[in-house]
């Protein structure tokens, strides 16, 4: 039996496991189980997204870290280096998504699964073309992201990051505030 953690193209033989474990790591780290279930989701569209681009002829590392900007900007208007600053995410080790609340790594995955679909819809080839639907994936995000910070009167981009409180900690705290 085949399992599939983001999709019929996104194959891993252990998903259940892994995604257990991945669990088991965040749990233990202090993360809520509703941003963990967030967490591992966005790792699995990451995945389908990054398998896309390795069959669409995008070199590794280097163009991968490209697009994954552009998407950022288009989406929070930060490359992730700049979110990590803004983040005071200091050391190399501590990543970006880890730290991000609930709906930072909701429009992430929207910018994503956007560039993945539109990627495939437009059968975009190579980097150049890649890039074009990263901008246009991470745009689609970006506009959502706007339209509910000027519905909800709060930016969704946040300082917070969970090195001193653990997320689930922090999640107790904000309720208690609401």
């Amino acid at each position: 039996m085949r399992l599939y953690l983001a999709g019929p193209d996104v194959f891993r033989p252990d998903a259940i496991a892994w995604a257990a474990r991945m669990r088991e790591l965040y749990k233990a780290k202090g993360y809520s189980d509703e941003w963990i279930e967030k967490r591992v989701r966005g790792i699995a569209i990451r995945d389908e997204l990054t398998n896309e681009w390795k069959k669409r002829c995008v070199k590794e590392q280097r163009e991968y870290s490209i697009l994954t900007a552009e998407i950022s900007r288009a989406t929070f208007g930060m490359t992730p280096a700049e979110y990590k600053a803004f983040k005071s995410l200091d050391k190399p080790a501590d990543n970006l998504r880890d730290h991000m609340n609930d709906l930072e790594l909701i429009f992430t995955m929207l910018g994503e699964a956007s560039t993945t679909e539109i990627a495939r819809n437009k059968d975009a080839q190579g980097y150049v073309e890649n890039r074009s639907a990263a901008l246009e994936g991470g745009s689609v995000a970006g506009r959502a992201r706007r339209d509910l910070e000027k519905k909800s009167g709060k930016r969704i981009a946040s300082k917070e990051n969970y090195k001193q409180l653990p997320e689930a900690a922090a999640r107790k705290r904000v309720k208690k505030v609401s």
